[in-house]
């Protein structure tokens, strides 16, 4: 009542008010907020009701915006409870999002991003840019931690990929430095582990004492395979500086091994010497293409004239990157599809006066057939998550051979172009071919049968001696490990013995037995693992989905040495691609309108960005072998039941309409 009226509280603000005496004075009490509002007669209520609509408390406690989020206590039972709002981790959460999709910073200033995180919850606070740049920091920070932890207690050897990459919106230099490992899961991974600012000049020792400070910082200098890098002259000298600067007891066979040229960059570098042989006629399609390219009008001209021909092609024209052969590969196979379109049009267009003729076609059309094999053995070598070196040398191999075959060709230009292919190729030949050989010895389906097959076919009346060659650097390898595999023993032996009580004294039968056994022991390991290994029938080769990775971590009893020589030979990287899209992303992070970043930040963005994605691939690869190995019959149940509701939710509650790809996407 009010005021001792017998008169009720008619208002439906009351339900959710409590009407208090408070310093003399009537007060009206939020159930949900407890702010004390004006409860005297004279008030009214309109002040009640208006608070009731913004009292974000009562947003909260409301059952439509309710949430129910499982816990799992000591107990091991699964509790249904209410969700709780947390700022930091919301926080959190959003620099995840920023980092991981490449967001701008500025985006927690936008209006439209506001408004949307206040209807999302209008608990949250949105901070500003240099907050969320902090939180950023902090992530990088602390993955950073992570990473290093990962990499320095992972026994295998790490090989690097690096590069140089020049901003075009900023012009300043900035190195990626990528490790590549296979985890103790046996699964091929690639880190980020800098995007340094390099200033200028970016001569050979600049950028060697750049890359062995990261090295030495990351603890990787005692624990490196190999270094794939660039074919130029820069990188050549900064190989033999970086050499210099490490211990050669550190490196694999002292360091013989150390430089891996990449492969697909050899590979540009032959089919360009090749091309340029008909430049001249590549030049002519190229502006073929890029005439009935250019406008929509000419574009639909042209789709309409190779419809009244009856071209059965449906690919469409694009210009290609002068610097990118594979681009310049896919614009002349367009284009021959298209050969009687352009002739057709130039009767059609006064404009278009420069028309290829039948030698440039028919010159065009002999070399692409031949840069098939080149494309296919790029599209190979591009690969950062599937190849392991064993699948590249019977490529690199055939490779050669063609060049070999057309340099027999009576056709002048097919013959003149092998020639300038083969001679770039052979400045490459000796450098690649041990690595790759060696990774092919590792695959059980082939072992030594590869180069017993190639071999001959490339050196001749020489295979034999180039085959006892690499088979005594492939014992060498072999021993070298097993001597730090001795070692290692042996300290680890040495700790253990410390803490053993003492050994009573033997009688000297004893000493005697010993030595008799040691005899024994010498005698049968007179062949090495190598040895068994070689002897060991072939595995099928028609054996679908062959996993190497996986054959060897199920052999490592069998083949202890054998197995830390391929956990190490097998994870080294035959291309720079990894830095390579490395770049891709970095120009999307430095664009045209965040060309201000100052160089630690752009550093954090990228590498948290690759520490997170490689986590949360993780995660997926972890759930994956749960569902294939059923480790879990409940755990899968449970998950399929939720997708299920989730299914059955969406299509009662929301309609995509025009965004249906979307839906597709998220399931």
């Amino acid at each position: 009542m009010i005021g001792g009226s017998k008169r009720k509280f008619r208002s439906a603000a009351w339900a959710h008010f409590d009407r208090q005496l408070i310093g003399g004075k009537w007060k009206a009490i939020c159930n949900d907020c407890k702010k004390a509002l004006g409860g005297e007669t004279k008030n009214g209520t309109r002040h009640l009701l208006d608070h009731i609509k913004t009292c974000l408390h009562k947003k909260q406690k409301t059952i439509k915006q309710s949430l129910l989020q499982p816990t799992k206590p000591n107990d091991e039972t699964m509790v249904l409870g209410t969700y709780h709002f947390n700022q930091d981790h919301a926080r959190k959460e959003l620099a995840h999002m920023i980092t991981l999709h490449e967001y701008p910073l500025s985006m927690v200033d936008h209006v439209g991003f506001k408004r949307y995180s206040y209807a999302l919850q209008p608990l949250f606070k949105v901070v500003s840019r240099n907050t969320i740049k902090n939180d950023i920091m902090k992530i990088f920070e602390y993955e950073k931690e992570k990473t290093m932890k990962l990499l320095d207690s992972n026994a295998s050897r790490i090989a690097l990929t690096t590069d140089m990459w020049t901003s075009s919106n900023q012009k300043r230099g900035f190195m990626a430095i990528t490790s590549h490992f296979i985890d103790v899961s046996w699964k091929l991974q690639s880190r980020l582990v800098r995007f340094i600012y390099v200033p200028c000049p970016h001569t050979a020792e600049v950028l060697a004492n750049a890359l062995v400070e990261c090295l030495l910082d990351w603890n990787l200098d005692r624990k490196l395979s190999t270094l794939t890098v660039d074919n130029c002259t820069t990188n050549d000298a900064m190989i033999e500086c970086i050499l210099d600067k490490l211990h050669p007891s550190s490196l694999i066979l002292e360091g013989k091994l150390f430089h891996m040229r990449c492969c697909a960059h050899i590979l540009n570098l032959v089919v360009r010497d090749g091309l340029d042989l008909i430049s001249g006629s590549i030049e002519i399609i190229r502006y073929s293409v890029g005439f009935w390219t250019t406008t929509p009008k000419r574009d639909e001209k042209f789709i309409e004239t190779a419809r009244q021909l009856k071209v059965e092609s449906t690919k469409k024209l694009e210009l290609d990157c002068k610097t990118r052969w594979n681009s310049t590969y896919l614009m002349l196979n367009t284009a021959l599809e298209y050969k009687d379109v352009f002739s057709r049009l130039k009767h059609r267009e006064p404009l278009y006066k420069r028309v290829p003729t039948d030698e440039d076609w028919l010159k065009v059309r002999e070399v692409a057939s031949k840069l098939e094999i080149f494309y296919d053995a790029t599209e190979l070598f591009s690969g950062t998550k599937y190849p392991t070196i064993n699948l590249f040398f019977s490529t690199f191999c055939d490779i050669k051979l063609a060049i070999s075959d057309w340099v027999l060709s009576d056709d002048i230009v097919l013959h003149t172009m092998a020639i300038n292919m083969k001679l770039k190729f052979e400045k490459y030949w000796d450098v690649m071919n041990c690595l790759l050989a060696i990774g092919s010895i590792l695959d059980p389906r082939y072992k030594m049968k590869t180069i017993q097959f190639y071999y001959p076919l490339v050196y001749g009346e020489m295979s034999s001696f180039e085959i006892e060659k690499l088979k005594k650097k492939l014992y060498d390898l072999v021993e070298e490990y097993k001597k730090k595999s001795k070692q290692f023993q042996k300290e680890k032996s040495s700790q253990s013995s410390s803490s053993r009580p003492p050994v009573p004294k033997r009688s000297g039968y004893a000493d005697k037995f010993e030595m008799f056994m040691d005899s024994n022991i010498n005698i049968e390991l007179e062949k090495s693992e190598l040895d068994y290994y070689l002897e060991e029938s072939l595995l099928p080769r028609n054996t679908d989905g062959f996993d190497i990775l996986c054959w060897w971590k199920t052999n490592g009893i069998k083949y202890p040495i054998l197995h830390d020589v391929a956990k190490d030979v097998l994870a080294i990287p035959v291309s720079t691609v990894a830095c390579e899209s490395t770049f891709s992303t970095g120009g999307r992070i430095l664009s045209a309108h965040r060309n201000r970043l100052h160089p630690k930040t752009v550093e954090a963005l990228m590498c948290a960005r690759d520490w997170l994605w490689s986590e949360t691939q993780g995660i997926r690869y972890f759930l994956n072998e749960i569902i294939s190995n059923s480790l879990s019959c409940f755990f899968i149940c449970n998950v399929c039941n939720y997708f299920d509701l989730l299914d059955s939710t969406t299509s009662k509650d929301q309609s995509f309409d025009d965004d249906s790809d979307i839906e597709v996407s998220n399931k």
